[in-house]
């Protein structure tokens, strides 16, 4: 079920049956609004294919919705179509304990050599860029992106995702919060008084998107991980003008340079977070010196709006892997389940404890590690009866095993960013976390009321008993 690019995901995703093509919606908030109410938030909802957009020749299209069902997860990530959500877990667990990495092989040419222009022939308008939403400060083009910079000392390749605002038709603006790589680049060749060469692809293969959006190891080229993944490597073109590489199959991809004495305002933005929380502010200008795409070009995006509880999207899939691999790796034994909800805000662990503060080390250790440091809110830690991935069990936890006065930590100045809504603009970059421990208490735990619960073993009797008259 392998695919090579967006175009044959898509023609795999229609096969599946969870494809919907949408037809004449207008790029100006029409768009946004429909991949809100139609799409995001609803699971196991249709991808959605946008074709002929007002004012844009038929053909100029945009995809949105790539991992809102676990077959199309388990599709973008080369594993079984009928996996289970505790069994892509594991496959990921098993991924990376054991990462495998293939590097990009360098090729004369791809489809994105279809169209290619400079100088005054660049129109970065020519494409169906939307105006997402009514707050918005402008059309953003990248959302379900990938942003290519490389290391000036070390020459490693780094693939991330940072919101991009089209300015005119040859400059554009991104927001890249501290911390992450590509914003390590891009300070390292400013110290240096000189432009940093970037290149930015606006229809990827969905894979290279998300892991775009993971915490990779430094150093790590997410290119890399792609290939391993896949099992082979993926096919690059070595930019002219930057020297980066740039997928061969890419939709639309540019050369250009962040400027290290041109700015200009970006923003605001709807994020991830559901709030305009960073604002508007002076951005380092991106100049396109050269533009590339395919026949019928695709914009594949990932528009934000308000996250809600849904355990099962890929991402929250994929954080749980992430956290759960290093919170074990760190020492903490008996681990039984992680969850994440509302895109890394809270975070749930069940454990089955076993010794006196197990449930605050686990707790500690999951609100620092890699994959949920970055501006975490909550760390629930419960025990392993509890549901995790249901949030009706989680509260219930919270509710009726948890005492404010005993079962609470917080911890001061942690590492959040810009788009944090919570914390004023003199204090961006820093929040705090709290460490809720709903475990049974550890010295009381076995006369701990019993718990109302059905059975393993009776619940699967009866489902398999009334299923079809009762649960179908």
């Amino acid at each position: 079920m392998g695919y090579r690019d967006v175009r044959e995901w898509i023609e795999k995703v229609q096969a599946m049956g969870e494809l919907k093509v949408v037809e004449g919606a207008d790029w100006n908030l029409e768009i946004g609004a429909l991949s809100v109410l139609a799409s995001k938030h609803k699971e196991n909802s249709p991808a959605l294919l946008f074709d002929k957009i007002k004012d844009y020749p038929a053909g100029y299209r945009i995809l949105v919705g790539f991992f809102e069902s676990l077959k199309r997860s388990a599709l973008t990530t080369n594993l079984p179509l009928d996996i289970s959500r505790d069994g892509f877990i594991q496959a990921w667990r098993e991924r990376l304990a054991k990462p495998a990495s293939i590097p990009p092989v360098t090729v004369s040419g791809g489809p994105i050599l279809e169209n290619v222009f400079s100088g005054d022939d660049i129109d970065l308008f020519k494409f169906p860029v939307p105006f997402w939403h009514e707050r918005d400060g402008g059309r953003y083009i990248g959302t379900g992106h990938v942003v290519i910079t490389r290391d000036p000392d070390d020459g490693w390749v780094n693939v991330g995702c940072y919101r991009v605002m089209v300015h005119d038709r040859n400059t554009m603006g991104m927001n890249i919060s501290p911390g992450k790589h590509g914003r390590m680049h891009r300070q390292k060749y400013f110290d240096r008084g000189k432009p940093c060469p970037v290149v930015c692809c606006f229809g990827v293969d969905p894979l290279l998107h998300m892991f775009a959006t993971r915490p990779e190891p430094y150093g790590r080229s997410e290119f890399d991980a792609v290939g391993g993944i896949k099992g082979e490597p993926m096919e690059v073109i070595t930019g002219p003008l930057t020297g980066l590489p740039i997928p061969a199959y890419a939709e639309i991809a540019i050369e250009g340079e962040f400027l290290p004495d041109q700015g200009k305002e970006e923003g605001p933005f709807s994020e991830w977070t559901g709030y305009y929380a960073s604002g508007e502010k002076m951005e380092p200008l991106i100049k396109v010196n050269r533009l590339y795409h395919r026949n019928d070009p695709i914009i594949t995006a990932s528009p934000e709006y308000r996250p809600t509880a849904r355990a099962e999207h890929c991402y929250e899939l994929l954080r749980a892997a992430y956290i759960r691999d290093q919170v074990e790796k760190a020492g903490v034994p008996d681990i039984t389940a992680v969850a994440s909800y509302f895109r890394r805000f809270l975070t749930v662990l069940s454990i089955k404890q076993r010794y006196p503060g197990h449930a605050r080390q686990t707790g500690l250790v999951a609100s620092q590690c890699q994959g949920a440091a970055y501006l975490g809110r909550y760390i629930v830690v419960v025990d392993d009866d509890i549901d995790a991935y249901d949030i009706n069990d989680v509260l219930w936890a919270m509710c009726s095993r948890a005492d404010p006065v005993d079962s609470a930590e917080i911890i001061r100045r942690c590492w959040s960013g810009p788009l944090d809504p919570i914390i004023p603009k003199e204090r961006k970059g820093f929040s705090s976390r709290m460490i809720i421990d709903a475990c049974r208490p550890f010295e009381w735990r076995d006369k701990f009321p019993p718990a109302a619960q059905i059975s393993p073993e009776r619940q699967q009797a009866v489902m398999a008993k009334w299923k079809q008259q009762l649960f179908s």
